[in-house]
Protein backbone atom coordinates (compact mmCIF):
# COMPACT_ATOMS: atom_id res chain seq x y z
CA UNK A 1 0.00 0.00 0.00
CA UNK A 2 1.26 3.62 -0.93
CA UNK A 3 0.19 6.70 1.15
CA UNK A 4 -0.63 9.61 -0.89
CA UNK A 5 -2.20 8.26 -3.93
CA UNK A 6 -5.46 9.61 -5.39
CA UNK A 7 -7.93 6.75 -5.40
CA UNK A 8 -8.44 6.90 -9.15
CA UNK A 9 -5.34 5.75 -9.75
CA UNK A 10 -4.58 2.31 -10.33
CA UNK A 11 -1.17 0.46 -10.39
CA UNK A 12 -1.07 -0.02 -13.72
CA UNK A 13 -1.57 3.80 -14.62
CA UNK A 14 0.59 4.56 -11.67
CA UNK A 15 3.36 2.47 -13.17
CA UNK A 16 2.89 3.97 -16.64
CA UNK A 17 3.51 7.68 -15.00
CA UNK A 18 6.19 6.61 -13.23
CA UNK A 19 7.78 5.23 -16.42
CA UNK A 20 7.21 8.67 -18.55
CA UNK A 21 10.04 11.36 -18.22
CA UNK A 22 10.18 15.35 -19.38
CA UNK A 23 8.61 16.28 -22.19
CA UNK A 24 6.16 13.24 -22.50
CA UNK A 25 3.05 13.54 -23.45
CA UNK A 26 -0.26 11.82 -21.53
CA UNK A 27 -3.87 12.08 -23.11
CA UNK A 28 -6.58 11.93 -21.05
CA UNK A 29 -8.98 10.44 -23.45
CA UNK A 30 -12.78 10.94 -23.37
CA UNK A 31 -15.29 8.15 -23.57
CA UNK A 32 -15.26 8.33 -27.12
CA UNK A 33 -11.63 8.17 -28.45
CA UNK A 34 -9.74 5.74 -29.82
CA UNK A 35 -6.76 4.88 -28.19
CA UNK A 36 -5.24 2.05 -30.39
CA UNK A 37 -5.31 3.84 -33.57
CA UNK A 38 -4.92 7.67 -32.65
CA UNK A 39 -1.46 6.16 -30.72
CA UNK A 40 -0.64 2.95 -31.91
CA UNK A 41 2.68 2.97 -30.13
CA UNK A 42 1.60 4.49 -26.79
CA UNK A 43 0.39 2.29 -23.67
CA UNK A 44 -3.41 2.84 -23.02
CA UNK A 45 -4.72 2.46 -19.66
CA UNK A 46 -8.34 1.88 -18.40
CA UNK A 47 -9.76 4.68 -16.18
CA UNK A 48 -13.86 4.09 -16.56
CA UNK A 49 -15.75 5.51 -13.89
CA UNK A 50 -13.49 8.91 -14.06
CA UNK A 51 -13.89 11.66 -15.44
CA UNK A 52 -11.23 14.04 -17.66
CA UNK A 53 -11.12 16.94 -15.33
CA UNK A 54 -11.01 14.68 -12.39
CA UNK A 55 -8.28 12.35 -13.88
CA UNK A 56 -6.24 15.83 -14.65
CA UNK A 57 -6.63 16.68 -11.08
CA UNK A 58 -5.41 13.00 -9.97
CA UNK A 59 -2.66 13.11 -12.04
CA UNK A 60 -1.16 16.66 -11.23
CA UNK A 61 -1.01 15.61 -7.76
CA UNK A 62 2.03 13.15 -8.75
CA UNK A 63 3.30 14.31 -12.41
CA UNK A 64 4.68 17.90 -12.77
CA UNK A 65 3.98 20.26 -15.73
CA UNK A 66 6.70 21.64 -18.44
CA UNK A 67 5.78 25.20 -17.67
CA UNK A 68 9.56 26.02 -18.18
CA UNK A 69 9.71 24.76 -21.72
CA UNK A 70 5.80 24.90 -23.02
CA UNK A 71 2.95 28.06 -23.03
CA UNK A 72 0.31 25.63 -22.42
CA UNK A 73 1.52 22.47 -21.61
CA UNK A 74 -2.30 21.43 -21.04
CA UNK A 75 -4.59 21.75 -23.96
CA UNK A 76 -7.72 20.30 -24.32
CA UNK A 77 -9.70 19.53 -27.72
CA UNK A 78 -11.95 22.14 -29.37
CA UNK A 79 -13.92 22.02 -32.57
CA UNK A 80 -12.15 22.56 -35.94
CA UNK A 81 -12.28 26.32 -37.18
CA UNK A 82 -13.82 25.22 -40.30
CA UNK A 83 -15.77 22.53 -38.81
CA UNK A 84 -18.85 24.62 -38.72
CA UNK A 85 -19.45 23.35 -34.41
CA UNK A 86 -19.46 26.39 -32.24
CA UNK A 87 -18.39 25.37 -28.42
CA UNK A 88 -17.66 28.60 -26.66
CA UNK A 89 -17.55 26.58 -22.85
CA UNK A 90 -17.31 23.29 -21.60
CA UNK A 91 -17.51 22.45 -17.89
CA UNK A 92 -14.45 19.53 -18.84
CA UNK A 93 -12.26 22.74 -19.85
CA UNK A 94 -13.27 24.99 -16.73
CA UNK A 95 -12.62 22.04 -14.19
CA UNK A 96 -9.26 21.29 -15.60
CA UNK A 97 -8.38 25.00 -15.60
CA UNK A 98 -9.50 24.65 -11.64
CA UNK A 99 -7.62 21.40 -11.54
CA UNK A 100 -4.75 22.90 -12.84
CA UNK A 101 -4.82 25.67 -10.32
CA UNK A 102 -6.09 23.72 -7.32
CA UNK A 103 -2.28 22.30 -7.78
CA UNK A 104 -0.20 24.96 -7.89
CA UNK A 105 0.05 26.27 -11.50
CA UNK A 106 -1.34 29.06 -13.57
CA UNK A 107 -4.37 29.06 -15.62
CA UNK A 108 -2.60 30.49 -18.25
CA UNK A 109 -0.78 27.37 -18.86
CA UNK A 110 -3.79 25.46 -20.12
CA UNK A 111 -4.95 26.11 -23.72
CA UNK A 112 -7.36 25.04 -26.89
CA UNK A 113 -5.99 22.76 -29.12
CA UNK A 114 -7.98 22.45 -32.52
CA UNK A 115 -9.28 18.98 -33.08
CA UNK A 116 -6.96 17.33 -35.92
CA UNK A 117 -3.81 18.84 -34.50
CA UNK A 118 -5.03 17.60 -31.18
CA UNK A 119 -5.30 14.25 -33.11
CA UNK A 120 -2.02 14.99 -34.50
CA UNK A 121 0.11 15.91 -31.38
CA UNK A 122 -2.08 12.91 -29.25
CA UNK A 123 0.10 10.51 -32.22
CA UNK A 124 3.40 11.21 -30.19
CA UNK A 125 1.85 10.28 -26.88
CA UNK A 126 3.49 7.79 -24.26
CA UNK A 127 0.06 7.44 -22.22
CA UNK A 128 -3.67 7.38 -22.99
CA UNK A 129 -5.54 7.59 -19.80
CA UNK A 130 -9.26 6.37 -20.87
CA UNK A 131 -12.14 7.85 -18.87
CA UNK A 132 -15.72 7.68 -18.52
CA UNK A 133 -15.81 11.37 -19.92
CA UNK A 134 -19.41 11.69 -22.37
CA UNK A 135 -19.30 15.39 -22.41
CA UNK A 136 -18.16 16.54 -26.01
CA UNK A 137 -14.38 17.19 -26.85
CA UNK A 138 -13.35 16.40 -23.17
CA UNK A 139 -9.99 14.74 -24.47
CA UNK A 140 -6.94 16.42 -22.91
CA UNK A 141 -2.93 16.55 -23.47
CA UNK A 142 -0.60 17.35 -20.67
CA UNK A 143 3.06 17.57 -21.19
CA UNK A 144 4.98 16.09 -17.86
CA UNK A 145 7.97 18.44 -17.02
CA UNK A 146 10.65 18.17 -13.93
CA UNK A 147 10.81 18.46 -10.08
Amino acid sequence: MLRGIPDIIGSDLLKALADTGHGDLIVIADHFYPPITKTPNGVSIQAKGNGAAEMVDAILKLVPLDVEYEEHPIQYMVPDADSGITLESSPVWEDTVKAVVNNGYKAECVGPLERTKFYEKAAHAYLTVCTSERLPYGCIILQKGVL
